[in-house]
Parts: structure tokens; sequence; C-alpha cells
């Protein structure tokens, strides 16, 4: 038997890729968890304010899903756009602060309509507010998870 021969525990160690994967995945939910945070925050600060506290965008179930699945959806546009522009880290926030205002059109709408029961300007300006920690949080998750 020669020693150059390779050990089982050699072959079993975590390729790069892998490692570099689980990186990623936990920046990305350590950021959604803070996101999640700091807008249950938010909403406890708009009750507090006199938003209702059954005005359904600030439960939640409600808000945790609209901060999970825009933050999972950002990180794919962030490696799409990564991939195809020169100077992404400069690149990606012109798009978010264009993606925030466009976020608010919705929220605008519900001010000026009340189309969900027990709108309030509170309860609207946290939602606004919600949006700005969403691509906040998440600009720097993609940041950080982008950098290993």
């Amino acid at each position: 038997m020669t020693g150059t021969s390779s050990s089982p525990l050699a072959d079993a160690a975590p390729t790069p890729a892998r490692a570099s994967l689980g990186y990623r995945i936990g920046v990305l939910t350590a950021a959604i968890v803070v996101a999640v945070a700091l807008n249950a925050g938010i909403a406890a600060i708009a009750v507090a304010a006199g938003a209702p506290p059954q005005f359904a965008p600030l439960t939640l179930p409600v808000y945790a899903a609209f901060t999970i699945v825009p933050m999972l959806l950002g990180w794919f546009a962030w490696r799409a756009v990564s991939r195809r522009v020169s100077n992404p880290r400069r690149t990606m926030p012109l798009l978010a602060a264009a993606v925030l205002v466009v976020s608010y059109i919705p929220d605008v709408l519900l001010l000026v309509t009340g189309f969900i029961p027990g709108t309030t300007v509170a309860g609207v300006v946290a939602l606004m507010a919600m949006h700005v920690v969403v691509i906040s949080v998440a600009l720097a998750g993609y940041t950080l998870a982008g950098r290993r």
C-alpha cells in the first residue's frame, strides 16, 4: 500500500460549493428573521398609534408572508442581475429604489380607497415602513451572501 491513497475522511469533507451554499442560506435566513422581527416592531407601533389590531396586513401571518416571499424572489433577481451587469452592488440599490417606489402604489390606493377593512393612516404608514425594512435588510443580506 502506498502513501498516496486518500482517506475516507478526506473524501467526506464538504466541497467549497456546499459550504458556500450553506453560508448563503444562513445569511438569507438571518436576514429574513431580522426583517420579520423589525416588521413585528413596526406593527406593534402602528397598533399603539391607532391602527386596529385586526387590520389584516399588520398581523403576523400576512406581514411575514409579504416579507419572506419578496426577499426570496429578490435573491433570485439579485443573482440574475449580478450575472448580467458589471457592477451589481451599484445597480441593485438603484433597482431596489425603483421597486420601493412601485411597492408604494398599492399602499396609496389602500389609503385612498380603504379596500381592506380597518384601514387607517397609521396602518398604511406602517406598511410603507415595512417595505423600507424588507428592501433594506434584503440588500444587506444579498450583499453579505454574495461575498463568499
